[in-house]
């Protein structure tokens, strides 16, 4: 009888990139680099240029300790990040499923799936202004023509892993160079962005501005996405080998983060180089900012190269936003659909209160949002931190890769001074509400529920591991069924078979092998969909496709031992293109595959793979239905 396999991790995307072979320190930072570059763009999206400004604007050269801060928080969480992919093979979400019980688990998902939103918030809004700036487009038409980065994101993807870090890269470069030149033309005060590195805060406003700088800096989802991007890069197991990985990831994370806090920095001290010198304190608007540049910078360059930033920004973001979509979906609920359905479902729900705000409110809202969104953001850190620290802490899942003491302390200092900025944050927004009236007594009883039970997610992620050690459980992938293949002989020479490793399996083999004789030869096939495998296709060498590979092995030896000329192949992402590519390599006769019996909504989300098949086939196709 076949037992039911299990994971310890997906890996999600371990071994697309090779590094093994590069040579000498250079090479091999290189090979490394990549990564940490599609983390910097969440580092500097749209969200961030509101909150900068905001700060820039109203307290000007002041909060820029606050961004050296976030920076030095934001280095160290993503090198934990990166230590948890590279040396347990999971992501934080799959290292919280295999963690946490599923209450637990679908409570941390939410949030980090309102995070996804709130970031994709802020993208939007600033894709729709840059766009309003640079082209005269309205917000509204410009927010709902964001729709059409979904169809950029599936093209860099079928390009692969490679071109699609170079186009962020490209990107980076634009804003990056972008702001050089407008920090040229403001001539900022050097005393007074020296002064401003001193930790002070002026007032709650400053608090407020302070910690959507701090939840637009440190970005939960930054922490999911890190911990599976750093496993695209194939190194050995040996512990110079995982030391060289560990080393040369935190080179990139620490590389392309200070370029991150350059850029931050410079739209701070641009706004106060320009908006407060002028005494315009209340510049949040990014609108404002861009209208405002050229009259006191006195070049019209100044309002263009921000636009193009902007654009620039929030094109880059959106792409490694929808990345971390997926890999959190996949990762928590172990629940995969097709790639644009994930983005289109995201972007939607980030879509409409964007319209709803301009419609009731006005443009003149978007800035207000945007800090919201990251205030949101701040909000949400406590809950991927506090798992991160817990699991890279841990001797069973880390072995002697755990952080040493120094770490951990630094770590749950950074974590407690994001949870006690936070709490700051909701007892003056409390406080704020009922002094004025804001809200009824129904709408703070239900408020005051939801922080009781936050509080309560947070007490259990916090301290139930000090006192009972996180076991991390095997995460399943298939379950293999007992096959009964005694049955009559068929008649087809060449018959290719297509496993999807479920209950159906025992159906298809039996029809496949009653249509041909023991001369016959068989192609057992079955395609990886996971994020990874969409992204690498065959480079992917992760943990699930050297598992799928086992498995299908063994159902060839079965059969194998009863007489029959089996061979077997691993395809990779989408089902679609790799069946047929794969049956028309090996010359079949027919294909045999299973059918779930889907209809029209069922179709619309996982796809229609049969007919797809069908179509680019010259062959008879049999569809077993389940």
């Amino acid at each position: 009888m076949l037992q039911k396999r299990e994971r310890k991790s997906l890996e999600e995307v371990h071994g697309s990139i090779d590094t093994e072979q590069k040579k000498g320190f250079v090479k091999k930072l290189f090979a490394f680099m990549g990564p940490a570059y599609l983390i910097s763009v969440g580092y500097m999206d749209p969200g961030n240029w509101a909150t900068d400004l905001a700060g820039g604007s109203q307290f000007g050269y002041t909060l820029l300790w606050v961004l050296l801060m976030s920076n030095i928080m934001a280095v160290l969480l993503q090198s934990l990040s990166t230590r948890l992919g590279i040396v347990s093979g999971r992501d934080l979400a799959q290292a919280c499923r295999a963690s946490y019980p599923p209450i637990v688990n679908y409570a941390l998902y939410f949030l980090a799936e309102i995070a996804i939103i709130a970031t994709d918030l802020a993208e939007v809004i600033g894709m729709a202004i840059g766009l309003n700036l640079l082209f005269g487009l309205p917000l509204i038409w410009g927010i709902i023509l964001t729709f059409l980065d979904t169809f950029l994101l599936l093209f860099l993807i079928d390009k692969g892993m490679r071109k699609m870090e170079a186009f962020i890269l490209a990107l980076v470069f634009v804003i990056g160079l972008s702001f050089l030149i407008e920090l040229i033309l403001a001539k900022p005060d050097f005393h007074g962005i020296v002064r401003g590195f001193v930790p002070s805060l002026p007032n709650k406003d400053a608090l407020y501005i302070g910690l959507g700088i701090i939840g637009a800096t440190v970005m939960p989802h930054n922490l999911y996405l890190h911990s599976s991007l750093v496993q695209t890069r194939k190194f050995g197991n040996t512990v110079k080998s995982i030391k060289n990985a560990l080393r040369f990831n935190l080179i990139d994370s620490i590389v392309a983060l200070n370029l991150a806090f350059f850029v931050n920095a410079a739209i701070l001290i641009l706004a106060a180089a320009t908006f407060y010198k002028a005494g315009l304190y209340q510049v949040a608007e990014i609108q404002d900012a861009y209208k405002l540049l050229e009259p006191l910078l006195g070049s019209h360059w100044a309002p263009i190269l921000f636009a193009i930033a902007l654009i620039a920004a929030g094109q880059s973001s959106t792409i490694t936003g929808t990345l971390a979509g997926q890999i959190i979906m996949e990762g928590f609920i172990n629940f995969r659909i097709q790639p644009w359905v994930r983005r289109m479902i995201t972007r939607l729900l980030a879509i409409l209160p964007a319209i709803v705000t301009i419609l009731i409110f006005g443009a003149s809202y978007t800035g207000k949002l945007l800090i919201f969104s990251q205030v949101i953001l701040s909000l949400q850190l406590g809950f991927a931190v506090i798992p991160l620290i817990h699991f890279v802490s841990s001797k069973q899942l880390m072995g002697t890769y755990v952080i040493s003491a120094k770490i951990k302390v630094a770590a749950w200092l950074i974590a407690g001074v994001i949870i006690g900025l936070n709490s700051m944050l909701v007892i003056n927004e409390l406080k704020s509400w009922v002094a004025t009236g804001a809200v009824n007594l129904l709408v703070l009883i239900l408020l005051l529920i939801l922080i009781g039970m936050l509080l309560i997610l947070l007490f259990y992620i916090t301290f139930t591991p000090v006192f009972k050690p996180i076991i991390t459980k095997s995460l399943k992938i298939h379950a293999l069924q007992d096959i009964d293949l005694s049955f009559s002989k068929p008649i087809y020479k060449k018959i290719a078979i297509a496993l999807d490793f479920s209950q159906i399996d025992q159906d298809v083999l039996k029809h496949a092998l009653a249509l041909g004789s023991s001369r016959s030869k068989y192609l057992l096939i079955h395609i990886v969909e996971s994020a990874p495998a969409i992204y690498h296709g065959k480079k992917t060498s992760d943990l699930e496709t050297l598992k799928d590979k086992e498995v299908i092995e063994r159902y060839a030896q079965r059969m194998r031992l009863i007489g029959y000329d089996v061979k077997t192949q691993i395809g990779f992402g989408n089902p679609k293109i790799a069946i047929p590519e794969i049956v028309n390599n090996f010359e079949a006769d027919i294909l045999v595959l299973g059918s779930h019996g889907h209809k029209l909504l069922k179709d619309l989300i996982f796809g229609t793979t049969i007919n797809a098949v069908r179509h680019k086939l010259n062959i008879p196709v049999l569809v077993i239905r389940a």
